[in-house]
């Protein structure tokens, strides 16, 4: 059966900064008519830096949430932009390192039910010193945080950032789980 949707017309309800919010007269597999809710969002990238056996982590209050969450270094796509160049100008930008390159991990979908926003996640294994200039309207705090500390926050639920979460899952799972390994800094 096939189940894709048909766009029967775009409805732009609202143009913002970061999202655009529609609500899209859509045809169904069966051919009846619906409504499809959708905030358009540009995407983002973040980057995983694993240093002697810390990650680095940006506290930075979410609006959205109404509290200070531990994320690794993240953005927003500029139009036209390559995620590994936002990976690595994020990075700079709350740290102030810039990466020698970035490695792919995934590309994640993290609410398909409304969004079309795609999150691509990096990784930097070498980086050099830089200067730290967030935007002028963001405030973080970068961190380091051991492992199995970072691992133990997600346990407790006090690191709940998807993208950080699936980052040091992948970063345990390249190192068979292990967090206590010298040779994790080689993912």
């Amino acid at each position: 059966m096939n189940l894709t949707e048909k766009t029967v017309k775009q409805n732009t309800l609202y143009r913002g900064k970061i999202i655009n919010l529609r609500c899209d007269d859509a045809q169904l597999p069966d051919g009846k008519m619906c409504k499809r809710e959708l905030v358009e969002h540009p995407g983002g990238a973040c980057v995983l830096y694993v240093r002697e056996g810390k990650v680095l982590l940006v506290r930075q209050y979410r609006y959205a949430y109404g509290q200070e969450l531990l994320e690794i270094p993240a953005g927003k796509l500029d139009p036209g932009e390559d995620p590994a160049l936002t990976a690595a100008r994020e990075l700079e930008e709350e740290t102030g390192l810039i990466p020698e390159n970035v490695e792919h991990l995934y590309t994640i979908y993290p609410t398909p039910g409304y969004t079309n926003e795609k999150i691509y996640i990096y990784a930097a294994r070498t980086v050099r010193a830089g200067n730290v200039h967030p935007d002028e309207d963001e405030f973080v705090n970068a961190e380091y945080y051991p492992v199995e500390k970072v691992v133990a926050m997600i346990r407790s639920g006090e690191i709940r950032d998807a993208k950080t979460i699936i980052a040091i899952q992948h970063y345990l799972l390249r190192k068979g789980g292990k967090t206590g390994d010298a040779s994790l800094e080689k993912f």
